[in-house]
């Protein structure tokens, strides 16, 4: 007998990675489903087009992810209720904070059989570095508890172990609850490839929204101390500026700015150029990731990594056959050091690249993440 067509409706909290992020999924979603999507204001025409060329429905809402505006949420509860019942989903698929908290809450009460909400890491409220004891942060948390308890059709998905860990040491979830960890979003091998690294000069680069929790000032300050050094070495970001209650404040952005010590180039829409001419791939942060793609981006097309030693982050790195050097959360001298010893290990550019692109390919490759979320999302 031939499988049940299911509606399966996708909400997120921006529209701008949605085919870079879950994209694959997607497609493999529209083989036997009707997908409908439920996204912020589509602003970037050439990602609206692709989803319908896709055969997605399109669904949009005035959801501001970053900001605590209370009238703003509640509108946005409503338009959750109204675009659930209209649609009907057998299987409810949130990912991200708000749309997480609040779309499982509504999805419950509107008697939604699966849903699956999945957390991309835990950001700010859950940090033990930032330690954030607002109410904003205490009000995520309490109501993540409360739209998260235990019920037969929920299916919790996490991105990695220690997320998981924490929300059942915290009491958020325990024993009764299903939950799953995936290997990040995963990374398409086949559109990131492999490009030799160049090691003269040597180039670092950093991609990441101009949040403080991301380490962006801890990559300016090193940046600046090895610009001392190796006045030869060249540092690169790219990232818009976030309007986040963590943005970067206006002093180190007209730093970051000016060129002096660091070439910014804002946003771009696609990474790979700049991954091309990039020697060895920075994220110093201690944000509460799920697993960083910048990094998996790097890792699949041969770039070694720096990172923290910080959930979500840490995955990156094999212990193995290395592939990057791991550094204390904002500790800007154990940057300074692994900076400078690719400085004076220039082979290991190369053969952590390689590493990492094997490891990609092993942990990371978006098919095997797609083949559990699946299972996931599918199963009876």
């Amino acid at each position: 007998m031939e499988r049940k067509i299911k509606k399966i409706l996708v909400v997120c909290d921006s529209s701008d990675s949605l085919l870079d992020f879950r994209g694959k999924l997607i497609e493999a979603l529209l083989i036997r489903n009707e997908v409908i999507v439920f996204s912020p204001k589509i602003g970037r025409q050439e990602i609206r087009a692709q989803l319908l060329y896709m055969g997605v429905q399109l669904r949009e809402n005035n959801l501001k992810p970053s900001h605590v505006a209370v009238f703003s949420d509640i509108r946005y509860l409503c338009a959750l209720y109204r675009v659930i019942k209209e649609v009907q989903p057998d299987v409810f698929f949130p990912y991200a904070f708000k749309p997480v908290i609040y779309g499982t809450l509504v999805a419950k009460f509107c008697r939604v059989r699966r849903i699956t909400p999945m957390l991309t890491g835990l950001g700010y409220n859950f940090s033990d570095v930032n330690q954030r004891k607002g109410l904003v942060s205490m009000i995520t948390r309490m109501l993540l508890k409360f739209s998260l308890r235990a019920d037969p059709g929920l299916r919790i998905i996490f991105q990695n172990k220690d997320d998981r860990k924490k929300l059942i040491t915290r009491g958020i979830i325990g024993p009764r609850h299903q939950s799953y960890v995936v290997n990040g979003s995963g990374v398409d091998l086949s559109h990131y490839h492999y490009t030799p690294p160049r090691t003269t000069p040597l180039s670092f680069l950093m991609i990441s929204r101009l949040i403080n929790a991301k380490g962006i000032r801890e990559f300016y300050e090193a940046a600046k101390l090895m610009r001392q050094r190796y006045p030869e070495i060249r540092f690169k970001l790219i990232g818009p500026f976030d309007p986040n209650i963590d943005a970067i404040g206006p002093e180190l952005y007209e730093k970051i700015s000016s060129g002096e010590v660091i070439e910014y180039y804002g946003s771009v829409s696609d990474v790979r150029p700049f991954l091309a001419n990039a020697s060895i791939v920075v994220l110093p942060s201690y944000y509460g990731e799920g697993v960083p793609r910048s990094l998996l981006e790097a890792m699949a097309m041969g770039r070694g990594i720096i990172t923290s030693n910080s959930v979500g982050c840490k995955e990156t790195v094999n212990p193995v056959a290395v592939n990057g050097l791991l550094v204390p959360v904002k500790d800007v001298s154990a940057l300074v050091s692994s900076m400078e010893y690719f400085c004076k290990h220039t082979t290991d550019v190369v053969q952590f690249g390689l590493n990492g692109r094997k490891f990609a390919k092993e942990k990371f490759e978006i098919s095997l993440i797609n083949e559990r979320m699946l299972h996931i999302l599918q199963e009876a």
